[in-house]
């Protein structure tokens, strides 16, 4: 229904924004991450998940489209629902996120708070079940590049099962891995790299 807000900030609170877009303030439900990169009174915009469940009509806004497409990733994970995923990528970066699931770094997950070890252990088991599978969609609802190899031999291929799990496609992961130390930097700093590349193109 929404795919992005872009408006000016009027509230910021604990895992809440409120973006006034035509003087209508959306609530939105985020992460710590997102908030540190909000200031009141300026201009943000917001990609957004409508999440709707009975009686529960709520509105979640993420300040890229890598975190909202991991919280989407997140909350389609059997027993983990929308507070989990914000504690989840409250404590994550979403480069740190997709290298927990390719590496299956449990203690990444759990250092979020009310997150134990058998739910840590059933998003890892999933999400590298649906990634090996080419099953997770994106945010736009695209095909994560499917075939990826969940037990990574290389950084190389590390970081490129990690950027899939971030949505993108195995052609934009090849053009942007190009050009980076892929000897010398460490993984999350590869993929910042590469990220990066892909939000300038």
């Amino acid at each position: 229904m929404f795919y992005y807000l872009n408006g000016t900030v009027s509230h910021i609170a604990p895992y809440l924004a409120v973006i006034d877009c035509g003087g209508v303030g959306y609530a939105c439900r985020t992460t710590h991450h997102t908030i540190a990169a909000l200031t009141r009174g300026k201009p943000a915009k917001l990609y957004t998940h409508l999440y709707v469940r009975e009686e529960i009509f709520e509105l979640y806004g993420f300040i890229s489209e890598e975190e909202l497409s991991c919280f989407q990733m997140l909350i389609g994970v059997s027993g983990v629902g929308p507070k989990a995923a914000l504690a989840i990528l409250s404590s994550n970066t979403p480069e740190g996120l997709a290298l927990a699931i390719v590496s299956g770094n449990e203690k990444a997950l759990t250092s979020a708070p009310g997150i134990g070890k058998k739910i840590a252990q059933r998003i890892i088991l999933e999400l590298k079940d649906k990634l090996a599978k080419g099953q997770l969609t994106g945010s736009g609802g695209e095909a994560f590049a499917g075939g990826v190899t969940v037990i990574p031999e290389n950084k190389a291929s590390e970081a490129s099962a990690a950027l899939a799990v971030l949505g993108y496609s195995q052609g934009e992961i090849n053009l942007a891995l190009k050009g980076v130390d892929l000897e010398s930097l460490s993984l999350e700093e590869i993929i910042r790299q590469a990220l990066k590349k892909m939000m300038k193109a």
